[in-house]
């Protein structure tokens, strides 16, 4: 856990020292399971530091999502001119106040930052008893963050440096609740941004095939969830506790922002 690189400097080593912090505050105060609480508290406090960020994301792609159906009538009305095509956009953009690069900057800003979490996470939970102390106590800015001994790698009882393929011997089916919750919070959340009644209006105007960015997001929609759900089976539990953290306050947002969105499409739901 000492390599010198930019990276490490700039973005890991402080998210260590806050989860560090974090822990030895939950460990005073007798808080069982601490090293568990601390991931889903500092998960948390990057959500929260990033919250601006997702917003201003959010937003832009809300509104690229509201002046889509203006765009594909320029794209068939325009579809042999693509001099006309390119300026009647733009002037539609310049219309409804929509910047089509106002979604990614704040993508670029944060996925730093979520892929310096996760690293810290993985390195942190991968830690056997034996080297949390000396490895950690190598890389804290201060004295009073220094750990005197090993921590719990437990949470609830299951160990969070392994994962469910692993546990399922030990523990049984059960332990799948984890990977299973995974892809569910993560196709809600999918779900939700696709506007409402979107795969209805796809099937009655029957798009093109070739529509790359309609197909990849349909697509998305079910083959991300089930992703994750495997990279939960087989990455260490305590990764599962951040990613899960992560998607449940990404639905929380995504819902103030933007409601339910395509999730009022699935009937049994029922909602309005």
């Amino acid at each position: 856990m000492t390599d010198p690189s930019l990276f490490n400097t700039v973005l890991v080593w402080p998210i260590v020292n806050a989860l560090i912090g974090i822990y030895k505050i939950l460990f005073f105060i007798h808080v069982p399971y601490a090293l568990g609480f601390s991931i889903i508290l500092l998960t948390v406090v990057i959500r929260l530091i990033l919250y601006p960020l997702t917003t201003s994301q959010l937003k832009a792609s809300k509104k690229m999502q509201e002046i889509n159906p203006h765009l594909s009538r320029l794209k068939e009305k325009h579809k042999n001119d693509a001099k006309t095509l390119q300026a009647e956009t733009m002037k539609l953009y310049k219309e409804f106040g929509v910047n089509p690069v106002a979604g990614c900057l704040p993508l670029i800003v944060q996925l730093p930052i979520i892929w310096g979490l996760y690293t810290v996470l993985d390195k942190i939970v991968r830690l056997g008893a034996k080297d949390v102390a000396s490895s950690i106590n190598k890389i804290v800015y201060f004295d009073f963050l220094k750990l005197s001994s090993a921590w719990d790698p437990n949470f609830l009882g299951i160990p969070l440096g392994q994962n469910p393929a692993g546990l399922i011997s030990k523990i049984g089916p059960l332990i799948l609740i984890i990977p299973l919750l995974t892809f569910l919070f993560q196709f809600i959340q999918s779900k939700m941004m696709i506007p409402q009644g979107k795969d209805k209006d796809k099937d009655k105007k029957e798009k093109k095939k070739d529509d790359f960015a309609s197909a990849f997001q349909s697509q998305s929609l079910y083959i991300f969830p089930v992703m994750i759900g495997f990279f939960s089976y087989t990455f260490p539990l305590g990764l599962s506790l951040y990613w899960n953290t992560f998607t449940i306050f990404g639905i929380i947002q995504q819902y103030l922002i933007s409601g339910w969105g395509g999730l009022k499409d699935i009937k049994f739901l029922n909602i309005k």
